[in-house]
């Protein structure tokens, strides 16, 4: 689509072209085992611990989304490197919403073990639902808004060159930088992004095992200290896995390889979902003890139906 104007023309291209890795041979088997961590661990995992969570109505509530690596695995396993305009533009609004509360999450987590191990005796009544839902509906919200002018600044820009993303998905950056006319708008919002959904997280979690690591260093007895710490362990092993890849990226962006960074980003997007039903969720002692529930009564079920039995 093309409109001319007084001093320029404006160009909204009809598609972009995705170019995902650059001269790796064999690529595929990658997204191969991207798809084998996304079925078997991602969607199943999660998806057992949420039929606990719906058999045993003591617990409440569990929530894992992926709208990345579905589409992702779909480009590069099936050759669908060409994507509408309007596709990409929606695909790139689910992926960043989503990303960006993994790292809000994160955050709601960070508070979470800040209560319990600094004010243990008032932690069922600083965290309530009412405080958790409100903070998660905040921070949805936010991300929904960010996400919304980042898109929304993106539909101004005339694509005139090159529709190529040099990316693996419709990434922010590498899209607005094809435009051909101003793009400061667009990289401040990119800028704002990172500080809001990346720096702020990190630093308020940093700031919150800083107060625990003080709270902690008042505990008496040593044994003490490390039944407290494990509770943070599995947080912790998130927040790594989330940030350390994209502290990476960003540290080293310049120089860096397109390809590195698209296996450290798609590292991002589809460990944490993985390991969240191993390393989190199934630390909780709320599913443990339901997990033992079930399967208790599973047991008597079988025994009382083998008793009932006639010989």
């Amino acid at each position: 689509l093309e409109t001319e104007g007084k001093n320029s023309t404006f160009v909204q291209s009809a598609y972009f072209i995705i170019s995902g890795f650059i001269g790796i041979p064999n690529i595929r088997y990658y997204f191969v085992f991207l798809c084998f961590i996304y079925i078997f661990f991602s969607v199943v995992g999660n998806s057992l611990v949420m039929i606990v969570i719906i058999l045993d109505r003591m617990l409440r509530n569990l929530l894992s989304s992926c709208a990345l690596v579905p589409k992702v695995l779909d480009i590069s396993l099936f050759n669908h490197y060409y994507i509408s305009y309007n596709n990409c533009l929606t695909f790139m609004f689910f992926c960043f919403t989503l990303i960006s509360m993994q790292a809000f999450n994160l955050v709601v987590l960070s508070f979470d073990r800040v209560m319990a191990i600094m004010y243990p005796l008032h932690y069922q009544m600083r965290v309530s639902h009412k405080v958790i839902l409100s903070l998660i509906a905040f921070f949805f919200l936010l991300a929904i808004t960010l996400t919304l002018i980042a898109v929304g600044l993106l539909t101004r820009l005339s694509f005139c060159q090159s529709v190529i993303i040099q990316s693996y998905y419709c990434d922010h950056g590498p899209m607005y930088r094809l435009g051909c006319n101003d793009v400061t708008p667009n990289y401040i919002i990119g800028f704002l992004a990172i500080i809001l959904v990346l720096a702020f997280p990190l630093a308020f979690i940093v700031g919150s095992y800083c107060c625990i690591g003080y709270s902690l260093s008042k505990i008496s007895t040593f044994r003490e200290r490390v039944k407290a710490f494990k509770t943070c362990t599995g947080h912790l092993s998130l927040v790594a896995i989330y940030f350390l890849p994209i502290i990476f990226v960003y540290a080293f962006w310049p120089v860096i390889h397109p390809n590195a960074r698209i296996i450290n980003l798609s590292m991002t997007s589809v460990m944490p979902p993985m390991l969240n039903p191993i390393i989190y969720v199934l630390q909780t002692q709320e599913i443990k003890e339901s997990l033992r529930r079930l399967m208790k009564s599973r047991v008597q079920a079988k025994l009382e139906v083998f008793r009932l039995k006639p010989l």
